[in-house]
């Protein structure tokens, strides 16, 4: 453990829900103003997904890394010509100051190849990132205490995270016809078979609101309802106890930066069916650790339908997973 000093926290995080990223900006350079200010010389800084304040610390000729997720221009939405001119001051900003940073990392090589599409002034200049892929606390993760036919998604609870390709692929499986009597080989039939879904909420956000309800009415459509169990927000140890109980994990997202839930499934002795673009290419070893699969249900509901009539299958793969991440993606 270490002290964490915070300035800013009067500062709004948004104008009656709206300039977020302004706000944003503002809030992260008083911080690094402070930093400037009040404190003595740092041999080196790490600045984090907004680089707006890397010009300040270059005041005091600070030594810079800076991490980027992914370039924030492309996350935002300039749909209307009022939003691109509120953008574009912004996105120009963004690139000239990442440019001053003393070392870039991203998080996948994904990642790089979007960055040097998106900033190409900095990349004709010969300024790219190197790739410091994150790590997960692998002793974090216990044996798993079961196999259950209990298929598991874990995502914010937002629209980009395509978290109805899991209940649409899900209700593919349970129709007999698509499982070709498989469900009625399963101890308890298809009585035992069960879909959860859980991740990040907030209920303050509107985007997280409506798209629960969304989910919530496709199950009901779908026919499935009464075996997809939502669980928004749940804590550390309930996410613990579901990786060590299900079956395996489904990454809906499509070409995700890297994303670090498969890197906990796969931590926690669990395959991970994923779509076959961005990270997740980088991080699962197809048929080995989990499937790398087209973003359809049928695609995704013929990995399922394999781990689900071969649990053995699930328990060989979760095996290697956590030897893959042990060797490549662990914190020690």
């Amino acid at each position: 453990a270490f002290p964490v000093t915070v300035y800013g926290n009067f500062l709004p995080r948004h104008i009656f829900y709206r300039f977020h990223a302004i706000c944003a900006y503002i809030r992260c350079i008083f911080v690094a103003i402070c930093m400037v200010l009040f404190w003595p010389s740092f041999d080196v800084v790490l600045a984090d997904q907004v680089s707006a304040v890397i010009p300040v610390l270059k005041v005091k000729s600070l030594k810079v890394i800076f991490y980027c997720h992914f370039p924030d221009l492309l996350l935002a939405q300039h749909t209307t010509m009022l939003r691109r001119l509120y953008r574009r001051p912004i996105d120009m900003l963004e690139e000239a100051s990442t440019g001053m940073a003393d070392l870039i990392l991203v998080n996948s090589k994904f990642t790089a190849s979007v960055f040097a599409k998106t900033f190409k002034s900095l990349h004709a200049k010969g300024i790219n990132p190197s790739v410091l892929y994150p790590a997960v606390n692998v002793d974090q993760f216990g044996q798993p205490r079961a196999y259950l036919p209990k298929f598991l998604s874990i995502n914010r609870f937002e629209r980009k995270k395509n978290i109805e390709l899991a209940i649409l692929a899900f209700a593919t499986i349970m129709s007999k016809e698509a499982s070709k009597g498989i469900l009625e080989q399963i101890p308890g039939g298809e009585t035992d078979i069960s879909l959860v879904i859980t991740g990040g909420f907030d209920k303050r956000l509107k985007e997280n609101m409506d798209y629960l309800e969304e989910l919530k009415d496709l199950a009901a459509k779908e026919g499935v309802s009464d075996k997809v169990v939502f669980i928004p927000s749940c804590s550390t140890e309930q996410r613990d106890a579901l990786l060590s109980e299900c079956r395996c994990v489904l990454y809906t997202p499509k070409e995700e930066h890297f994303g670090i839930v498969p890197l906990e499934a796969m931590a926690a002795q669990k395959p991970v069916i994923a779509c076959n673009s961005g990270g997740p290419l980088e991080s699962i070893k197809h048929s080995i650790t989990g499937f790398l699969c087209e973003p359809t249900p049928q695609n995704f509901s013929s990995a399922m339908l394999m781990l689900l009539n071969d649990p053995d299958m699930a328990k060989k793969m979760g095996m290697e997973a956590r030897s893959h991440v042990e060797k490549t993606f662990s914190r020690q």
